[in-house]
């Protein structure tokens, strides 16, 4: 196999440099308009830069659009949002083909495009719509186009599904499909800031209420920064912790007793993907140039608990799915 060039490598450097720089800028700009979420701005932006969607879960009140808002205008992403009610339907997402009258050929279909055919849809308050509304997003999510009427549409590049849900059980409220949550590569849970962030955002209410954010990047770098990411190397220790952990959050293969008695099923090989990519992007977001296992084990809980199911007796104990991820982290070695 051949060496890259001592040239190669310093390019490779010279380039990593440069778009790490810009990331810092992202979240440094994010960051002067949102205060006490650095956590949930940073696990967003490693799903985009995983080429990912992501499920933002919290209670009315904690900024999730707002977050979503200004990073869109700060990735420089063409961007539409949907709020999600129960009559909304699927067509309002993907869009329809309609009957014009033309005097030269007669009558004819034409396609008008919904809301999905953008850089960033921001599905606001998802599960509020039918799950049949729900799954409209099912094809987009996974192959990045929508099938109407036997035609095929390519969405546009990049393309990222930001949902924002409120718990389920408010009123009023769906569960998402298995299937849908599988699509999402994290799920990001959004909690209360602390009271020395909640002080600056009351004063933010005063200062700069209407103030936007700058644009940082544009698609076109996004897009570089992304296949950047996708080249960085991974350890073969990585790789195992990756393979051990998903093991042992099935309950077919798992040897730990806390999945094998309340878990009904475990993730499918897309959950292995998604940590291989996320620890990439993780380590890059803070300047590395390989993932390590302690990145792995900063993603477990976002990338996983929304793909593993408690059966009915976990259910009834209120067990959940984190208490189960904690004892799988605790078990497998590093």
């Amino acid at each position: 196999m051949e060496q890259p060039s001592l040239k190669n490598i310093e390019e490779t450097k010279k380039n990593f440099t440069l778009a790490n720089k810009k990331l810092s800028s992202v979240k440094s700009e994010i960051n002067t308009l949102v205060y006490g979420q650095n956590l949930v701005i940073e696990q967003i932006l490693i799903s985009i830069l995983s080429e990912g969607h992501a499920l933002i879960v919290g209670l009315p009140g904690l900024a999730k659009t707002r977050i979503v808002r200004f990073l869109s205008i700060i990735l420089g992403f063409e961007t539409k949002r949907v709020q999600f009610t129960p009559d909304l339907m699927p067509a309002d997402i993907l869009g329809s083909e309609i009957l014009e009258e033309d005097t030269k050929s007669g009558k004819d279909f034409r396609f008008i495009e919904g809301p999905i055919f953008s850089q960033l849809l921001l599905a606001d308050e998802i599960n509020r719509a039918s799950p049949r509304t729900q799954s409209a997003l099912l094809q987009a999510m996974q192959e990045k186009k929508v099938t109407i009427t036997g035609n095929n549409y390519e969405l546009p590049k990049p393309f990222h599904v930001l949902a924002t849900q409120n718990p389920i059980d408010q009123e009023g409220t769906y569960p998402l499909p298995e299937a849908q949550l599988d699509r999402f590569l994290m799920n990001i849970k959004i909690s209360y800031p602390d009271l020395n962030a909640e002080r600056k955002i009351l004063n933010l209410s005063n200062e700069k209420s209407d103030t936007l954010p700058k644009n940082i990047l544009s698609s076109k770098e996004l897009l570089h920064i992304q296949s950047f990411i996708k080249d960085m190397p991974v350890g073969e220790s990585v790789v195992q912790y990756i393979l051990n952990i998903i093991k042992h959050s099935r309950p077919e293969t798992s040897e730990i007793k806390s999945v094998k008695e309340n878990i009904l099923w475990g993730p499918s090989p897309r959950a292995s993907l998604a940590l291989m990519t996320t620890c990439r992007a993780k380590a890059f977001l803070e300047n590395r140039y390989s993932p390590s296992i302690f990145d792995v084990q900063s993603l477990i809980k976002p990338i996983l608990s929304h793909r593993l199911k408690l059966n009915i007796s976990a259910k009834a104990e209120n067990l959940s799915v984190e208490e189960i991820l904690d004892d799988v982290i605790a078990n497998i070695k590093n």
